[in-house]
Formats: C-alpha cells, structure tokens, sequence
C-alpha cells in the first residue's frame, strides 16, 4: 500500500452529513408517527360514511324508541351485532302499505328487497361499516352486553346521532381503560339499550358497579393479561 493514498473513497465523507441528518430526523419522525397514531385522522374518532339509505338513529332509537336488538339482534348471542337483513325494514317500510311508503329514499331498499328489472329479489344492502376493528383485536358483543356494559358505553349516544359516527377511539389503551375498573361503566342487564340511563340517585357509581361487578362475576380473561402489561 502507498503511504497517503486514501483507504475510503471521496464520496464516503459525505456519509457525516447524512448520518447526522439521520439523528436529527429519525426522533422528529418518530415523533409524528406517535402523535398521528393518537389523533381523530388514525383513530377514526367522529368517522361518519355516507350509508346507501339515509337511516336516521335519532329517529329510530331515539324519537320512536326502538330497541337497539330488533335490528341487532345478534348482539346477545354473538361476537357480532349483526347489521340487519333487508327483511327488517321491510317489516315497517313494507312497498304497498309501509310507513312512507312511496318515499324516494326508500327506493333502493324496495329494490333490494322485491328485485327489478335489473336486480334480483334479496338483493344485500352495502351498508358500510362504521365501526371497525383491527383483525388481529377480537371482540366479544355478548360477553360485554351479558355483563352489564351498556351500548352507549362504546357507541356513545346514537339516539342523538342523525348520521351515526365513532364516538370513542376504540384503541387498546382506550378499552383497558375500562377493564383495569370497570365498575363505573357496569348497569343492570334490562338497561344495557337504554341511552339514558344513570345510576340510582344518591348512589356512588364506583360502589354501585362493584356490588353488579360481584354479581356478574366478571374477571379479567387470561389474553387481556399481557395487553395490560404493555399499556400500563
């Protein structure tokens, strides 16, 4: 080897400035995919898609009072709260003599259902979902609504929601939230669909749903254990 000829090549000195570029971006980075992860864009708080038919939840489940399980009617016995087949409106929405009958924004659900021209009778409305999980999180319907825990405790108040939205963030820090004390979010099980509800007057909320917590038996399931290690 000659004494003085370089051991790297030139353009390596310009690995400085990169390196240093990299420490200075890489925390600033990181740190905008933290924020990002936690705000409305990610979590899909207030997430509200335009649905085929216009169904109003104000009006149903709050102006006319119909229970959230007559069009979920899975939501007791299942994981899922099944969307409602077609045959649920039509038992109100019937084409002849149903309530608004010959409404314009009824067209498409008479379509699915008796078929046209063009479409065969049953046809599935493509409602979109709204709130939505990750595939790799799994969610019990039945084992929260047969334990005391209310709609309105996940859905918000969807009796006051023209267009329904996600209310809450649904994260896993958000639902462990609840499982680390969820006493004050228990009711008693003929009140899990009512929007309204509140414990008795004068009646702590902490001790209230400690005694249903009693009653109900409800532990902490095994898989929640190490999800709880890591939102601490």
């Amino acid at each position: 080897m000659v004494i003085g000829t370089p051991v790297f090549p030139k353009w390596f000195n310009q690995t400085r400035v990169l390196v240093l570029l990299v420490v200075l971006i890489a925390p600033a980075y990181a740190g905008l995919c933290v924020l990002y992860g936690f705000s409305p864009l990610a979590t899909d708080v207030g997430y509200a898609p335009e649905q085929p038919i216009p169904y109003s939840h104000k009006l149903h489940a709050g102006d006319l009072g119909i229970d959230c399980r007559y069009c979920h009617s899975t939501v007791e016995q299942s994981a899922h709260a099944a969307i409602p087949p077609t045959r649920t409106c039509v038992n109100c929405h019937n084409k002849e003599y149903g309530i608004h009958a010959g409404s314009e924004k009824l067209q498409l659900l008479h379509t699915a259902f008796y078929g046209d021209e063009h479409v065969e009778p049953g046809y599935p409305i493509p409602w979109v979902r709204v709130h939505d999980l990750p595939d790799y999180a799994y969610f019990d319907h039945s084992a929260h609504v047969n334990r005391g825990v209310g709609c309105v405790s996940c859905h918000g108040r969807v009796d006051r929601m023209e267009v329904v939205y996600q209310a809450e963030p649904l994260s896993m820090g958000w639902c462990l939230e609840c499982h680390r004390n969820p006493a004050p979010h228990l009711r008693p099980l003929d009140q899990i669909t009512n929007m309204t509800w509140a414990p008795p007057e004068g009646a702590d909320p902490q001790a209230y749903g400690e005694k249903l917590l009693k009653d109900y038996d409800i532990r902490e399931p095994e898989y929640l254990q190490g999800c709880s290690v890591c939102h601490r």
